[in-house]
């Protein structure tokens, strides 16, 4: 039966995770040199429209259709057959069932957005598209299944995972780290230039850190306990991931920096979305902590080390705080916070992290060798990387024929 408050709630946080993308175009935008502040927004707001479409014609009945085999959904919503305005008996009972679409619409879209961060400036746009659409298609869709899926085997071995932790964060997080390594290092990695618009960066992780707060609590998919415990946990673990990283920039970098700070913003904010709904507001303060961590000493200490050019630490921020919130959320979900999920080590309960292990551990692989192949794929056809003259010109210029800034009008 719908439930007209919980209805007004995921309306407002769809609208809220919707809203992300472009954040996160204008976060990744600032960070670049400004020849190429173009392309980053291009390529945002263009996967928004692509898996909008992706996910209406065959992306939604992929992941959340009926189950084969707990490997993938069918394809009978195929146009949103059967996904009308009554609840689903699967999803969501209290909402209608496109509302449930339209949210997880959201989700997949940002999920290859964030992967942009790992090829910027050097990224063929055709090639980028095809990727992308392949990429939702056989990657994402899949995995979302797999975790979210009614009859997915990792929802069926207990698999938590509040607000894609896994499908999301970890997802991206790995397979940017495989398309950094394919594609490989911009000409310039040596030299590489300062962020051209840090205020761009910080107003993208402010609209980031409003929109998660969607993400999150919107991942309870009602009004209720759970959606304030998630909507807690959230502005928590973002709050401690900051300061965290604050700290540490101050004891091995001298000064603390604002690209530092937004940076662990982030992290403790991906750390805390697996667990953001089955977590008290102390624990998330330890996940928020530990995700930007591991992040700080990945980004800082570990990758300089192989020299790889994940240009925006996608994987060091959204794999690497991914994977520790997933863990975390083995050991700190307790029923007491969500009956319906699980109890963690913590409270009495090894297994589940055992069972968290094993999640992270098939996203890795599937995404690792998924992407990997998808890669090959679009590199054979259209091509991934532009040359050097484009390179050297920007993607503003030498894909798109626009600049971001002129001297004069």
């Amino acid at each position: 039966m719908i439930n007209s408050a919980d209805t007004v709630w995921m309306i407002i946080a769809t609208a809220m995770v919707m809203l992300m993308t472009p954040a996160l175009a204008f976060f990744y935008g600032g960070l670049v040199r400004k020849k190429n502040v173009l392309s980053i927004l291009m390529q945002c707001i263009t996967i928004l429209c692509l898996i909008s479409i992706q996910w209406v014609l065959f992306g939604y009945s992929l992941s959340f259709g009926p189950d084969k085999g707990g490997i993938i959904g069918g394809l009978e919503w195929f146009g949103l057959k059967s996904v009308g305005l009554s609840p689903s008996k699967d999803y969501a009972v209290t909402i209608p069932h496109q509302l449930f679409m339209m949210f997880q619409m959201m989700f997949a879209v940002i999920t290859p957005a964030l992967m942009v961060g790992a090829f910027i400036e050097r990224i063929k746009f055709s090639g980028f598209v095809l990727f992308s659409l392949l990429w939702a298609t056989f990657i994402y869709d899949p995995l979302a299944h797999w975790v979210w899926g009614s009859g997915g085997w990792l929802a069926e071995l207990g698999a938590l995972d509040f607000a894609g932790g896994t499908v999301i964060h970890i997802n991206a997080g790995i397979s940017a780290l495989v398309m950094a390594l394919y594609v490989g290092k911009r000409s310039s990695f040596k030299h590489q230039s300062s962020p051209h618009n840090l205020p761009f960066a910080v107003l993208g992780a402010g609209i980031l850190w409003f929109g998660w707060f969607g993400f999150n609590a919107g991942s309870a998919l009602s009004v209720g306990g759970v959606s304030v415990a998630a909507f807690a946990a959230t502005n928590t673990a973002a709050a401690a991931g900051g300061l965290t990283w604050i700290f540490l920039d101050w004891k091995f970098n001298e000064v603390p920096t604002v690209l530092g700070v937004i940076t662990g913003i982030v992290a403790g904010l991906v750390a805390v979305t697996p667990a953001a709904g089955f977590v008290t507001p102390i624990s998330a303060i330890f996940i928020g902590i530990t995700g930007s961590i591991f992040g700080f000493i990945f980004v800082t200490k570990i990758k300089p080390k192989f020299g790889y050019d994940d240009s925006l630490d996608v994987f060091g921020v959204h794999g690497i705080a991914g994977i520790v919130g997933a863990l975390a959320t083995g050991i700190l979900a307790t029923k007491s916070i969500n009956p319906d999920g699980a109890d963690g080590l913590l409270y009495g309960n090894a297994h589940q992290l055992w069972v968290q292990f094993i999640t992270v551990l098939a996203a890795v692989l599937f995404s690792a060798i998924g992407t990997y192949i998808l890669l090959k794929i679009v590199d054979s056809t259209l091509g991934l990387r532009v040359d050097k003259k484009s390179e050297y010109l920007g993607l503003d210029l030498s894909q798109h024929h626009e600049v971001g800034y002129t001297l004069m009008d």
